[in-house]
């Protein structure tokens, strides 16, 4: 069980994210993302209705600490392979309150969702730092604190176990994980190296990274998430947004040139059969 935790500015824009993924370049692909999402809010806490509705409900409450410059608290649970299934929608709904317990937002608004886009199933927790006494979640040591509430929901529910977060790990541990991270780079980075040398467009790499267990989000640059929902920039393997357009660009004029040369030798072929043919019919 891998936990994550943040805070944000933006109720509209993260209940936008979670309900329908990342944004997308047309409205199609953004149904095709929202179908692939499959959001489905399991459990309201002192909020309801529609995304719109939950959304200003956050709002007026937030107003209650107009200083505070983050209010959003956003935090995820992503599940092994192993446990596929093996949590009820209630079991979740349970750790979802354990964690508003363990870290002091029960009497707060939040929602909890889950999404079912990848072969580890994932659950989000959207929160209103701010609670209706006009007082502050505490987020101090927040990493620290979900290494080790994962770690007691793994024990309570019997769940895959997982290492701790890198940083909260002995030497000799970080030492393990990060060559494990070192052999997920290399991998994407074979793999990567492959798509471009297998494709014309960029669209074309995104599918074929996409055919190999990868989702690859485009925006300014792009990014890619293996299945065990560790997610790299292109530029930390070496091929960026830029450098993979710059790639595919002198593929194609390789391409081009070849064809032409291909043509060229095709002709002079041609010729020198047909210059011989007469030739050959001069000397009889």
């Amino acid at each position: 069980m891998i936990g994550k935790i943040s805070t944000g500015r933006n109720f509209r824009g993260c209940l936008r994210y979670l309900h329908e993924g990342r944004l997308q370049e047309s409205e199609e692909l953004q149904l095709e993302e929202m179908a692939r999402k499959q959001a489905e809010v399991i459990h309201y806490n002192k909020c309801f209705g529609t995304r719109e509705q939950v959304a200003k409900q956050l709002v007026e409450v937030q107003g209650l600490n107009p200083k505070l410059l983050k209010p959003v608290l956003h935090a995820s649970f992503s599940f092994a392979y192993a446990d596929a299934a093996l949590l009820t929608k209630q079991q979740k709904v349970d750790i979802a309150i354990a964690m508003s317990e363990e870290f002091g937002f029960d009497q707060n608004q939040f929602i909890v969702i889950t999404h079912a886009d990848t072969v580890h199933e994932h659950i989000h927790i959207l929160v209103n730092r701010v609670g209706y006494d006009g007082k502050t979640v505490n987020d101090s040591n927040s990493y620290k604190r979900m290494a080790q509430f994962c770690r007691d929901m793994e024990k309570r529910y019997k769940l895959t176990p997982v290492l701790s977060p890198n940083r909260f790990l002995a030497s000799g541990e970080r030492m393990a994980i990060g060559k494990r991270v070192d052999h997920r780079k290399e991998l994407l980075k074979k793999t990567l190296v492959w798509a471009i040398s297998e494709s014309g467009t960029i669209e074309t790499v995104k599918i074929r990274m996409q055919e190999r267990g990868y989702h690859v989000h485009l925006g300014r640059g792009i990014t890619f998430t293996d299945k065990q929902q560790v997610r790299f920039n292109g530029s930390q393997v070496g091929y960026s947004l830029a450098d993979i357009n710059a790639q595919l660009i002198r593929q194609r004029r390789i391409a081009q040139q070849e064809k032409q040369q291909q043509m060229r030798l095709r002709e002079q072929t041609k010729s020198e059969k047909l210059t011989g043919k007469k030739t050959k019919g001069r000397s009889i």
